[in-house]
């Protein structure tokens, strides 16, 4: 019996954490399907977003993405959002998806504009800003970096950074050579 013991007791206690995570994922997913109304946006790239997402007006949380499809007229990507009831957006805010930093989610984070009247449910954002993708910034950003370290090198091949590349001669002349040649320039002839 004393064996049978801690054996019964992991049982428990495995039993208690699967509870506790059907808990929670039964209220998240009340918590998407619970109250508010719904709004669309169409972005052309919509990145990393995903249903469930949070959708942020200055930096609160407002609302969750509930469904993400494709326009199979102008290969669009459409978002429902669902947004708290007890928030009224203008009919001018624009919906853009950022990222929370370079490892974070993404969200839809709302501008609200200086309308006075209001989206109504099932209403579209007027103007959205698709994703920004970060990977394709920085390999752009990587790729020019390169290209000037090649355009800074290509002088006379020799040279090390940070000196001319045609030093001046002994003399103080740059390049001696593209000088006139004084008797050539006076017209005497021999």
């Amino acid at each position: 019996m004393s064996r049978k013991f801690p054996e019964i007791l992991t049982g428990l206690a495995v039993i208690v954490i699967a509870g506790v995570f059907l808990f929670y994922a039964l209220s998240r997913a009340q918590a998407l399907t619970g109250g508010g109304y719904e709004l669309t946006a169409q972005f052309s790239n919509i990145g990393g977003l995903t249903v469930g997402s949070d959708v942020k007006l200055g930096g609160v949380i407002v609302g969750r993405v509930t469904d993400e499809h494709l326009d199979p007229q102008t290969y669009a990507a459409i978002v429902k959002l669902q947004i708290n009831n007890g928030i009224q957006l203008p009919s001018d805010t624009s919906a853009a998806i950022s990222s929370d930093g370079l490892l974070g989610g993404n969200y839809v984070g709302l501008s609200p504009g200086g309308s006075n009247t209001m989206l109504a449910p099932g209403q579209a954002f007027p103007v959205t800003q698709s994703a920004i993708n970060i990977e394709d910034l920085l390999g752009k950003f990587i790729f020019s970096m390169g290209d000037m370290g090649k355009s800074n090198s290509q002088g006379s091949g020799n040279t090390p950074p940070g000196q001319p590349a045609n030093p001046p001669a002994p003399g103080g002349i740059a390049n001696p050579a593209a000088l006139p040649n004084p008797a050539s320039a006076s017209g005497s002839t021999k």
